[in-house]
Formats: C-alpha cells, structure tokens, sequence
C-alpha cells in the first residue's frame, strides 16, 4: 500500500474530465492536479516549447513526493513522453495507449477517426499507438484547434450555436470517411461531448481518452499495491497558473461540486 497522493496535469480545464473519473474509480485517493490555465493551449505552440511547459509541470508536481504521474495532456504525450519518462522514478501513465486499445477493439467496420490538437494529430501518436494493434485499421485524423478554447470559455452546451457551427466544420471530413469511432484526443473535448455526438450521428461510438486512462490508472495501481490504505474519502487539491475564480466557476459546472477554497494560483517560471 501507499499513501502517497497522485499528480495529473493539463494545460488547462481538460484534465478534470479526468479528475473526476479517477475520483470515481479511486475514491480513498488523494489527487493534486495541476491546471496550466495561463498558457493554455499547448496544442499550437512549438516542440521546444511545449517539452519546456511539461517539465515545468511535472517537477511541480514532483515536489508534492506523488507515487504516480497522470499526463492528462494529449499533446504532452504525444511530444514530450519521452523527456519525462526519463526524468522520474514513478510510473507515468499517458492518455493515448488506453484509448487507442479501446477505440480499435470497439470498432466495427474498421475506420476509425481521431480529434485532437494541431500537434497530436501532427506527431501521429494515435495511428501508431491503433496500427500497433492492428495494422489493418483505417485512420483518419483531423486537428480541432477552436475546441479547447470553446471549453475553456465554458461554450459547451448542446444549444451553443457557436460551437455547433464550429464542430460541423470540423468533422465534415471524418463524417465524409465513415468512421464509426471517434478517439476524443484530448481531454477537453469531453465537455464537448454533446456537441461532437449530436454531429457525428448516433452510429459512431465516441472514445474519452480521460476515461479510458483513468480505467488503466486505478486498475495498474490495484495490481502493483499501490492503493492508499487510510480507508477514508481522499482530497483533491486543485492548482492553477491564472485566476482561480474562473477556474473555480467553471470547475464547479463540470465536476457537480463545489471547489471553492480548494484552488491555489501557482507560478510555473
């Protein structure tokens, strides 16, 4: 056993979509999660860069003496994996390996579509990681660089018009491939969820890559004896590079509960 608590970091909102999965397969964890909201989002910056934001976060997390690292960032593993692997002495568990696993046993006619920011569609990380499972899937890719923004200006509703117009345009593309799986490359874009299904159609099953990992973490944790052993409720303590009122606000929405006094505003650099 180990009561240690777990470190997930994003650059932003996305992660809580798995926050609070891990908070409902591992409820007697303790959880410190770092959202990078002042530079958000990763997706469109440099690989120099985007290597740089991520050791920053995870030597913060680091600090906290976590028992395991969650890359709740699609875009930090699809470009930086590597350079925190080799940094730290704990497991590290990315978000592109469950979900891909998940996306190419579920499909059915095998076409399989992927969304995600301009630099995890541009590294490949998902055909790899789904061609490495079987290499006679079809995979089709498509960058949506206006969802994280959508997210993090709370325009997720089902009624938004905006981000209905904006998702139409978006996944024309996969629509016109006939896919009948869609990988949600990052971890925003669950809180688009309605959006992105009522525009692909109910035939095509979508695939939360949060969700998934989150399923991989508690069950890895389970089988290495890692799980706390207090026997009580664990805590999530919420840290942020911008302000914590909007944090806080739009939290609250997409978690159900209330997170007030329960974020701190950090400095990364």
């Amino acid at each position: 056993m180990n009561n240690r608590p777990i470190g997930v970091f994003d650059s932003g909102l996305g992660g809580l979509t798995m926050i609070k999965k891990l908070a409902e397969y591992l409820p007697g964890e303790d959880i410190i999660y770092l959202g990078d909201t002042g530079r958000v989002p990763y997706g469109s910056r440099s690989r120099e860069t985007i290597i740089k934001y991520a050791k920053q976060d995870a030597a913060f997390l680091a600090g906290f003496g976590i028992k395991a690292m969650v890359i709740a960032c699609n875009t930090v593993c699809s470009v930086a994996l590597d350079n925190l692997k080799s940094g730290y002495d704990m497991q590290i568990f990315e978000v592109v390996c469950a979900p891909a696993k998940a996306a190419a046993l579920a499909s059915k006619n095998g076409r399989i579509g992927v969304i995600g920011t301009a630099a995890t569609v541009r590294s490949g990380a998902y055909e790899t990681a789904i061609k490495n499972i079987n290499k006679d899937l079809s995979v089709f890719s498509v960058p949506c660089p206006l969802f994280v923004p959508l997210v993090e200006e709370g325009w997720v509703t089902g009624s938004d018009e905006a981000a209905h117009c904006i998702a139409a345009r978006y996944l024309s593309e996969l629509k016109k491939a006939e896919i009948d799986t869609l990988i949600l490359g990052c971890t925003h874009y669950p809180l688009l969820y309605d959006v992105i299904s009522e525009t692909m159609g109910k035939n095509v099953l979508l695939v939360d890559s949060g969700a998934e990992t989150a399923k991989q973490v508690a069950a890895d944790l389970k089988n290495n004896n890692l799980l706390n052993s207090a026997g009580t409720d664990g805590s999530i303590r919420y840290y942020v590079t911008d302000s914590i009122q909007g944090f806080s606000n739009l939290a609250a929405l997409y978690l159900e509960s209330d997170v007030n006094g329960l974020v701190e505003q950090i400095t990364l650099e």
